[in-house]
């Protein structure tokens, strides 16, 4: 593992950002590792701008900003417009149905479906989050174990238990290997 991972997930209220955030968070302590996490949010509950951050280390942490994501979720192409031009290594995962993308971007970018996804599999677009963590998790090679990543999200969203199960498996299996 690097000395430090970078962490940035970024969309509009009421799509479970943050809360991906903290599960991320939870789960790396889990692990062992230290974590700070910053969040953002326009004044809006639900439509507005948000913006969680996260950094991941075995040693101290000297900042918790996120200056370079290793991993960046955009769950709106605001997010991707505003947020993108910070990944120069890393690897954006994406929701071609939310975002638009610039094909000339010379990172990894990844497709994953998961609005899409959530209302196809699981007939509601909430689930959207839980596909995206799961596919954060296999896009991270190995970095944030799998059964620990499940487990911390089972925990802190203790409702509809099988259903965020088979989101997170489906989000999962888009990106396990493709780092």
């Amino acid at each position: 593992m690097k000395d430090r991972i970078e962490i940035l997930a970024s969309g509009f209220g009421g799509q479970g950002v943050v809360r991906l955030g903290q599960i991320v968070g939870v789960a790396a302590v889990n692990q062992g590792l230290r974590v700070t996490m910053l969040k953002s949010h326009g004044t809006e509950q639900r439509g507005g701008y948000v913006r969680t951050q996260l950094v991941l280390s075995s040693d101290e942490i000297d900042s918790p900003l996120v200056e370079s994501p290793d991993y960046f979720v955009a769950m709106s192409s605001a997010a991707y417009r505003q947020f993108g031009p910070m990944v120069t290594e890393g690897m954006i995962l994406y929701d071609p149905d939310m975002v638009e993308i610039d094909d000339g971007k010379q990172v990894k970018q990844v497709a994953v479906p998961a609005r899409k996804t959530a209302v196809q599999e699981l007939g509601r677009e909430i689930y959207s989050n839980t596909v995206m963590l799961g596919a954060l998790t296999g896009a991270t090679a190995g970095l944030m174990e799998k059964e620990n990543m499940l487990a911390t999200m089972l925990k802190i969203i203790p409702k509809f238990k099988e259903e965020n199960k088979k989101a997170f498996e489906l989000g999962y299996a888009m990106t396990s290997g493709s780092d």
